[in-house]
């Protein structure tokens, strides 16, 4: 008897014939396509058709698979990327496409959006000015003064997981570089500067598991160093001049 393989491949066009058969492009993405997959990994689907009245995003299982579908037309994609990814510099959905396995037959559509995609990209987030530069600079000066000596445990690893971030943030964009957030962090850092990446990762695990601060508090002050450093004396920040309400 025959053998069928399941691979991913095989259940996102069986989902394209059962679920989206009118779409008109298909890309699947994610850690499975780059055999980085653990056993809970989703199937990560884009999923484009001529028209819908509205985007969304849609969770599920299929045969057994967790299944997250980016539904879009061409118009809310475009969208997608210059009004939310390239504004908040975390550029998922353009690197979804540009990734992606084309499920559907390739057709004129999918070689647009992914040359779409390609040039978000390639262009970059915008660049930090002054005010955003030295709010965060404030914003890890705080966090680092948290850690330094923290009341407990619990708190130091509660600072510790917004400044992972809050660094990662800062370096990536002081840099020009797309930003990355949670468990896509050590993967960007490693393709942007494998020595940045050991260092981030020495750094955060002596502050999780020995409760050590000092190498983080030295790798905050190195990314900080060209910038301005840490900052506290002195920083302000205005509210809006309308950011008022009368009675």
């Amino acid at each position: 008897m025959e053998q069928t393989t399941i691979t991913p491949e095989s259940v996102a066009k069986e989902i394209l014939t059962e679920k989206f058969p009118n779409a008109a492009v298909m890309f699947l993405a994610g850690s499975l396509i780059r055999g980085e997959a653990t056993r809970f990994s989703d199937l990560d689907l884009v999923v484009v058709f001529d028209h819908v009245d509205q985007a969304h995003r849609e969770s599920f299982y299929y045969r057994g698979w967790p299944v997250e579908a980016f539904v879009h037309d061409a118009e809310t994609l475009k969208y997608f990327f210059y009004e939310v990814d390239a504004k908040s510099a975390f550029a998922a959905l353009p690197q979804m496409v540009i990734e992606g396995k084309t499920i559907t037959e390739p057709n004129e559509l999918s070689g647009q959006l992914k040359e779409l995609a390609q040039k978000v990209m390639d262009n970059g987030p915008p660049a930090l000015d002054k005010v955003e530069m030295d709010k965060r600079r404030y914003h890890i000066t705080d966090l680092i003064d948290d850690i330094r000596e923290p009341r407990s445990r619990a708190e130091l690893m509660g600072s510790g997981a917004k400044l992972l971030e809050s660094m990662a943030d800062f370096y990536f964009r002081a840099n020009g570089k797309w930003s990355a957030s949670g468990k896509t962090i050590f993967r960007k850092l490693g393709d942007a500067d494998v020595s940045m990446q050991k260092q981030f990762e020495f750094a955060f695990a002596e502050l999780f598991a020995e409760a050590n601060p000092l190498p983080c508090i030295e790798l905050a002050e190195k990314i900080l160093k060209e910038h301005g450093g840490f900052l506290f004396d002195g920083y302000k920040l205005d509210a809006p001049e309308d950011w008022r309400k009368s009675d």
